[in-house]
């Protein structure tokens, strides 16, 4: 009778802390995972979003350059703006003046919080005349980076990507 009397008593107080120091351990394990794992996916809509601008960019300058667009204002094959990309450009070589268009739309910074902004104010843009040491705007559009000043898993800035 006396073992049915232990049975029915259920778990003791030192039982219930070791199962919650068990669950407070793995609870603590599996946030920095998510955090990383988080991370990663930021860096990897980063990386697909400036390969695609680059991409773009350089195919503006391509066409401008075998003459199917205008140039820019500044004299370079390079476009004026980032939305010029998605508005298109008139195609010169086309006898009803069709449009080319470069990008379907222009992505956002992922590490940049600010939804107030447009997308293309989320990128640090990069003119032709400055150093790629100290990237400046100017009056064309060579490249872009991202504004963040976080690192990367890798240790290597954003901006530097």
């Amino acid at each position: 009778m006396s073992t049915q009397c232990y049975k029915l008593r259920g778990f003791t107080l030192i039982e219930l802390l070791v199962t919650l120091a068990i669950l407070g351990l793995l609870a603590s394990l599996a946030i920095p995972v998510k955090q990383v794992a988080q991370q990663r996916q930021q860096e990897r809509q980063l990386r697909t979003a400036l390969n695609e601008i680059r991409h773009a960019i350089d195919a503006y300058k391509a066409a401008a350059d075998e003459g199917r667009i205008v140039r820019s204002g500044a004299g370079n094959s390079y476009p004026e703006s980032l939305e010029l990309l998605v508005e298109g450009v008139t195609d010169l070589s086309s006898p009803k003046h069709a449009k080319l268009f470069f990008l379907r739309r222009l992505p956002r910074d992922p590490f940049n919080p600010n939804t107030e902004l447009s997308e293309s104010q989320t990128w640090g843009k990069r003119s032709y005349a400055s150093e790629a040491s100290d990237p400046r705007e100017g009056a064309d559009v060579y490249d872009i980076y991202s504004t963040s000043e976080k690192l990367g898993l890798n240790g290597i800035p954003y901006r530097k990507w």
